[in-house]
């Protein structure tokens, strides 16, 4: 059997909790790190009572696929209500007779911006009423851009720039307020690679964070006794607590590197897990860590997908036209090829020339009508991860309009990966006519990756929050689609499921996936965590409370 998945938890040794271990979700996004959790145990291990996220679009689809996680726990025969609004059957998800689940995921998914004395006061009163006294877990992300390298490097061009000043770059104690107020048994932060490398007046950002993570009562300037936690790596043994020496920590330990785990894309993210100290300074023995998985191509999740052209901009878009502009531009350019010199270029430029005309290609849309083999992986886990008989279309695979000039950029950069298997780079390998875009640092070596095509037979490149601007990061292999990613192919990409409808226009729904969590690695984090939990309640209580059938059943219905 494929277990591509990864194990659930080690259930010779660990029984099951008699309850679902509840979540708070703060920094939501479209909600990746929830989905993850709430997935995990067949959804019978987490139950999500609380998720923020401030901007509306985002929320949007955070509420919608609350609504659809409740009707499948607690109104299961409305389902076809969630189904009917994906299907274009109905305009609304919901009916008369799930509208109580509509309601309730209303409460659950706010639209909050947190650090404003308005937010936090809607956040508290919504923690007040639905988080109960029972073991619980927060995770979430601060926001990112005072930390990614690319953000600051735009604030440098700032002249009144100041870091100090920067309210980004202090939300992480919005996060730490909450574990000190409401002492969450295990949380797990999780942000950009960049922040390892953050500075605010001289000194390391993530530094001040680990510290003040351990110890939020001292962080926050409250003298009285409070939890304490150790911060743990979940791929290495790297952890950090109360009184450690932090010079002493190596950052990069806090590193997970996605591909490794069976996720389409080399993405790396810094995540902290952190644990609540008992009595004597010590957290559960658990040994959990991240396992290492099969890399998983671009390929082998966007393959078989419906195939979609571009659409033109600067002009009407219509077929014949698009298939003449491409043509016209990939002629120009065979012509300048020299066969001798570049055999494998000039072949591939022939074989893409073939495959042009091959098939009548559609533009896509928000509904693509799905056939019944399309999105297989060849992997039977990832299918069942990714895959919804319920759905007739497929959701958000709309394709982008293209500039005539980017068109040839595309098809030129396309055909270069099918040659030789890497993405040209820099004005050397886009020395043909016409490929050089008009920007005066072109020739400098700064943006030798503005056009980059992911590589069919490797994981992806980062998909980021860019990805809403243009699609010259985010280039199709395929030369004949000629065209940038499209919102679910880049979901694909995150891990997110098929039947995950983002909701907002298509520049929305590209920012939501390219900042969002892959939902895959966070259902595999959530294994880990639902380990340190069981054990921790385990100790704490000194008696099994749970039975061990469940986990077996559920790690066989996973395989």
């Amino acid at each position: 059997m494929n277990l591509p998945l990864g194990r659930e938890i080690a259930v010779d040794s660990l029984v099951e909790l008699s309850e679902p271990i509840q979540i708070v979700d703060l920094f939501a996004g479209p909600g990746g790190l929830g989905e993850g959790f709430s997935s995990s145990g067949g959804g019978n291990r987490f139950e999500i009572v609380v998720s923020a996220e401030m901007d509306p679009n985002a929320r949007q689809t955070l509420k919608l696929r609350a609504f659809f996680r409740l009707l499948k726990q607690k109104n299961p025969s409305r389902l076809c209500d969630y189904y009917d609004f994906c299907n274009g059957l109905r305009d609304t998800p919901y009916s008369d007779e799930s509208k109580h689940q509509w309601d309730e995921a209303d409460e659950e998914a706010k639209c909050i911006t947190l650090g404003s004395a308005e937010g936090n006061s809607v956040l508290d009163e919504a923690l007040n009423k639905r988080l109960k006294d029972r073991p619980w877990v927060l995770i979430g992300g601060p926001p990112c851009q005072a930390y990614s390298i690319v953000g600051r490097s735009r604030n440098k061009g700032k002249a009144d720039y100041s870091a100090e000043n920067d309210h980004r770059h202090f939300l992480y104690k919005e996060y730490l307020r909450i574990i000190k107020e409401r002492k969450p048994t295990v949380f797990v932060m999780e942000n950009v690679k960049g922040i390892l490398s953050s500075k605010v007046g001289g000194e390391s950002i993530f530094s001040q964070i680990l510290e003040d993570l351990t110890d939020p009562n001292k962080a926050l300037g409250d003298t009285s006794p409070g939890v304490k936690y150790r911060i743990c790596s979940l791929v290495s043994e790297q952890s950090f607590g109360p009184g450690d020496d932090v010079s002493k920590i190596d950052p990069r330990g806090f590193i997970i590197r996605a591909e490794n785990h069976g996720i389409p894309q080399a993405r790396h993210r810094v995540i902290l897990l952190g644990i609540a100290l008992d009595e004597q300074g010590n957290i559960p023995a658990h040994g959990s860590l991240l396992e290492i998985a099969k890399r998983v191509s671009t390929r082998q999740v966007i393959g078989n997908l419906p195939e979609l052209r571009s659409r033109l901009t600067k002009q009407a878009d219509d077929r014949e036209v698009w298939y003449r502009e491409v043509a016209n531009h990939l002629d120009e350019l065979r012509s300048e090829v020299d066969v001798k010199v570049e055999p494998k270029l000039a072949s591939a430029m022939n074989r893409a020339r073939d495959s042009l005309f091959s098939t009548s290609l559609q533009v896509g849309g928000l509904r693509v009508p799905r056939q019944k083999d399309d999105g297989g992986t060849e992997n039977d886990g990832l299918d069942r991860w990714y895959r919804d008989e319920n759905l007739k279309y497929w959701l958000n695979h709309d394709a982008r309009g293209h500039m005539p000039s980017d068109l040839r950029r595309y098809m030129f950069a396309s055909v270069y990966a099918r040659a030789y298997h890497v993405s040209p780079k820099g004005h050397q390998q886009f020395g043909l006519s016409g490929l050089a875009p008009a920007h005066k640092n072109w020739e400098t070596g700064k943006f030798s990756d503005r056009f980059r095509v992911q590589l069919e037979g490797l994981p992806a490149t980062t998909v980021t929050s860019h990805i809403s601007k243009d699609g010259h990061y985010f280039i199709h292999y395929d030369p004949k689609q000629c065209r940038s990613l499209t919102v679910r192919e880049a979901a694909r990409l995150q891990t997110f499921p098929d039947n995950y409808f983002f909701q907002g226009n298509r520049t929305h729904q590209f920012h939501q996936v390219g900042n969002a969590v892959p939902p895959l690695l966070a259902y595999k984090i959530a294994s880990v965590v639902y380990d340190v939990v069981c054990k921790k309640n385990q100790e704490n209580k000194g008696a099994d409370i749970c039975s061990t059938e469940s986990s077996q059943r559920d790690l066989l219905e996973r395989a």
